[in-house]
């Protein structure tokens, strides 16, 4: 029997086009495959075309500009990731029945309105996507994106695919493929004839990755004080330009440098005239060798699309110098195939901008650092990621130091200009890193903690209302399980229950004699824990829902009202606590010597109790006095009561606060106060 006659279609098919692209015969791909294979007979066809297909993308990479404006490419790889997901024809019969089942329940489902929901990209430009053409799915795009890191990265190619599938049902069709590299490859085309900003001398390794302010491009904006400046501004992979608008030509350019090793930031900011935050469409660069801010506007219409993705790139810049320092990659060779990777990245992320201009998609799914940075394991992903650079080869064209090279980006890059040759370089097949087991399994750790978090944002934003009053409506709602826990206490320390009330001081005198206080911590831990265990089993969560009730008859001017009274109280809270901090301030600086000396006095007794008396017998005192007040009320103890509650009162208003002044500071001001 053929070694060829278990294999599907498309992959018999990828296996003769790689023969015919690498000059040899089918039968010599398999002897060559089957003289290393020691595996088991269940993966033989998946690894068979794992290693055809590396093979063939080994030589392809060496030419994959001219492969990628001919089409070649795009047509090789989405086969190579369909016959790796039907390595057998047994796979390709499954596949053909899961479709034509899929078909079968959409016929016989009720017609949704999801096709509104469409972005324009799949619906308007691409009217060849149709259900029955071949797609790729999730698994494949990822291990394509292992071999050759163009069309996706391995660290973030499941985020990626999302974005790019959101439509069609997490499956790749290839149009949109096809689209994609097109898109690639014209962004590349573009950043090539950027001009380099003005007197500036670029390293040999920088590359111009993002410019906007041009004639042909929106507006940017540079705010200084109470001047604006509109100019032109270009991101590299090491610093930020922005050079001026002036009468005939652009002015010398202005360098904020993203790669020193400095405490700096990017954040966004809301400008407007006369200094009013109205419009959210800015970013300011702040670093310990800038005096104040540098702030930067891009002007919209309606929303901050732009100020978002500038954001991104600005910030994914600086977090690439800091993992450089952070893990300490001191080769040249693994700090440009960092930076390549990165720009590749970038690069993904301006195509896919092109293809879904309706909808854009989130920056972050197409950003290595960017993604990773912000998800608490996300630093396990960066540390398996630092470990991967070391078995870098720097020949090896499939690399995406090399596939900047192969681009005609990083024609003059030393580190890429190092490449090593012989013959040694021939019998490297596979670019998939050392440690992809370890990789993957924290690339889908972190994957599974990023739908967890939004889930529970989803979840979260659900619950946002509008308006202070329906907020405070909630809260009450929420707290009242607290509240009616109130008067239980209340009738102990009344002694409304006389046995419980005994139950629990003897409890409380007990554990603080005995220093038993960590049990009886640990045993209420233990009974809440219990507690949750129950509502778990139960299922107590999933049938539990708060309900806040609000009054339907208000009026427009109740609701006002209903507002104001609120913030009336909120600036009630904000004064007297301002009050008294003030008040503690002029005790503790003998603004009013009477009541310092008064505070002295109380201090140096307390210092002395406790000094002589072990604490145990104050806290029993205090148990014992707080419920022996209680025990007989009376009118007679009710108006001493009162009358110690108002001398109390009388000598807190005696204290005199510290003067306060308030003075309008400019920003440089206020930043040199917070150094």
């Amino acid at each position: 029997m053929a070694p060829t006659t278990h294999l599907s279609s498309i992959a018999d098919d990828v296996l003769q086009r790689c023969a015919l692209r690498l000059d040899t015969s089918v039968s010599g791909l398999v002897k060559e495959f089957e003289s290393g294979w020691k595996g088991e007979n269940g993966e033989y066809s998946k690894k068979l075309v794992e290693y055809c297909s590396s093979k063939t993308l080994y030589e392809i990479c060496k030419d994959v500009e001219q492969t990628i404006r001919e089409g070649s490419f795009s047509k090789l790889t989405f086969d190579m990731m369909l016959a790796w997901e039907s390595p057998t024809s047994a796979d390709e019969q499954s596949h053909k029945e899961s479709v034509a089942k899929e078909k079968e329940e959409k016929k016989t489902s009720i017609p949704s309105n999801n096709q509104d929901e469409t972005t324009l990209f799949y619906s308007d430009i691409l009217p060849l996507l149709v259900n029955d053409k071949p797609s790729v799915g999730e698994n494949a795009f990822v291990w394509l994106g292992s071999l050759v890191p163009l069309v996706a990265d391995f660290i973030n190619g499941r985020f990626t695919f999302e974005t790019l599938t959101a439509s069609t049902e997490n499956r790749l069709h290839f149009p949109a493929y096809d689209k994609f590299l097109e898109e690639m490859n014209k962004c590349v085309h573009h950043l090539q004839k950027q001009a380099t900003p003005k007197n500036v001398d670029m390293a040999d390794d920088e590359f111009i990755l993002h410019v906007e302010g041009t004639a042909s491009s929106q507006r940017v904006i540079r705010h200084i004080g109470k001047q604006s400046w509109p100019g032109r501004l270009t991101l590299t992979n090491y610093a930020l330009y922005f050079e001026a608008s002036g009468s005939l030509s652009y002015e010398d350019a202005v360098k904020l440098d993203l790669s020193k090793d400095i405490e700096q930031s990017i954040k966004p900011i809301a400008t407007g005239p006369f200094g009013a935050p109205l419009f959210d469409k800015a970013i300011v660069y702040e670093s310990a060798e800038l005096e104040e801010g540098f702030l930067i506007e891009f002007p919209e219409l309606t929303s901050s699309t732009r100020r978002e993705h500038w954001l991104a790139l600005v910030n994914e810049i600086m977090l690439l110098h800091k993992f450089l320092v952070k893990f300490k990659v001191d080769s040249p060779l693994q700090a440009w195939e960092m930076h390549a990777r990165t720009i590749l990245g970038i690069i993904r992320l301006h195509a896919a901008r092109e293809m879904l201009r309706i909808s854009p998609p989130n920056p972050k799914s197409f950003l290595i650092f960017a993604l990773f940075d912000e998800l608490p394991t996300g630093n396990n992903v960066l540390e398996e990621l630092a470990e991967s650079l070391k078995s870098v080869k720097s020949g090896h064209p499939c690399s995406a130091s090399s596939m900047l090279r192969n681009l005609n980006v990083a024609q003059a890059c030393i580190p890429c200009a190092d490449a090593e040759v012989g013959p040694k370089q021939s019998e490297i097949v596979s670019n998939q890193p050392e440690n992809i087991s370890s990789l993957e399994t924290a690339v889908e750790q972190v994957r599974e903690e990023a739908k967890e978090i939004n889930t529970a944002k989803a979840a979260a934003d659900e619950v946002k209302e509008d308006g202070i009053g329906d907020s405070a409506l909630i809260l009450m709602e929420l707290v009242k399980p607290f509240k009616s826990a109130l008067p239980w206490f209340q009738e102990i320390i009344g002694w409304e229950r006389p046995a419980t009330t005994i139950m629990v001081i003897g409890s409380l005198l007990i554990v603080v004699y005995k220093e038993w206080v960590g049990q009886a911590i640990a045993g209420l831990l233990l009974w809440m824990v219990s507690k949750m265990i129950k509502a778990k089993k139960d299922e107590v969560g999933k049938r539990t829902k708060f309900v806040a009730s609000a009054p339907s008859d208000l009026t427009t001017m109740d609701s006002i009202v209903a507002a104001q009274h609120g913030v009336n109280t909120i600036y009630d809270i904000v004064h007297n606590a301002n009050v008294s901090l003030l008040k503690i301030w002029s005790i503790w600086l003998a603004n009013a010597p009477k009541h310092t000396d008064a505070v002295i006095t109380a201090m140096t007794g307390c210092a002395v109790i406790l000094l002589v008396i072990p604490l145990r017998y104050i806290i029993m005192t205090l148990v014992l006095s707080t419920f022996a007040t209680t025990l007989k009320p009376g009118d007679r103890r009710n108006k001493k009561n009162q009358m110690g509650n108002r001398r109390l009162q009388g000598w807190w208003d005696s204290i005199p606060v510290i003067p306060v002044e308030v003075v309008q500071t400019s920003r440089q001001d206020s930043r040199q106060k917070r150094e």
